[in-house]
């Protein structure tokens, strides 16, 4: 059976993929969460696919890497709760209807089923771990949707302090970089490591998943 070379292109253009990733992103939303819509998916998905073409990994693995990153939070249309694996079931379905090689189809399943808790999630491929190095470096004001700065959580103030936020992989020190611009007016460094350690800690294994260290930069200090 000849099945489709599909590409992140075609993911995007995917209507279901844009209504469910929208209305995830509403759900949300509604529940207080910062932006989990369209522009965090296409990050997810750029980083996800830079990281990997860094790390000099073969082309198709990039453009996989990509698509999970895209689809990883398509399980909110659902629900929060278990939506890494509501959204493996949901890509699934999805995927096998644009004739996608159901071998590529259970890699990207894997990636995103596995991306989140963030506190059990285990890297299970390099397609996997890039997702959730990228997922979870997106930290950035640019994400909270609370108009009122006055009224903000500290997941909000966390976010909006932070002013930049980019991953960087060293192939040649075979190092992942985080590295964040904090602006410690508005969110002390310590509030980030309190509602973040998690997700450093699951940066730390994908890191090492793809045999390299995870490096933790803030304001121009190295933390970790």
């Amino acid at each position: 059976m000849k099945h489709n070379m599909v590409t992140l292109d075609d993911v995007k253009a995917n209507p279901v993929v844009e209504a469910y990733i929208k209305a995830g992103n509403d759900h949300l939303g509604a529940l207080g969460y910062t932006d989990h819509g369209l522009r965090h998916a296409g990050l997810v998905a750029t980083i996800a696919k830079n990281l990997l073409r860094k790390l000099s990994l073969p082309e198709r693995e990039q453009e996989l890497a990509a698509i999970a990153g895209y689809l990883h939070d398509i399980g909110n249309v659902v629900s929060r709760n278990y939506h890494a694996q509501v959204g493996a079931a949901l890509a699934e379905r999805i995927l096998s209807h644009m004739g996608m090689d159901p071998n590529e189809i259970a890699i990207v399943m894997g990636a995103i089923g596995s991306h989140d808790p963030e506190d059990t999630c285990h890297a299970v491929s390099n397609i996997s771990a890039a997702v959730i190095l990228a997922d979870k470096s997106d930290v950035h004001r640019s994400r909270v949707r609370n108009p009122d700065i006055h009224n903000f959580d500290v997941h909000d103030r966390v976010n909006y302090a932070a002013t930049r936020s980019f991953l960087e992989a060293k192939y040649d020190e075979k190092v992942i970089s985080l590295q964040l611009t904090i602006d410690t007016e508005i969110a002390p460094v310590m509030e980030y490591f309190e509602i973040f350690l998690t997700r450093m800690i699951a940066c730390k294994r994908a890191a090492e998943f793809l045999g390299t260290t995870f490096e933790l930069n803030i304001n121009d200090i190295r933390l970790l």
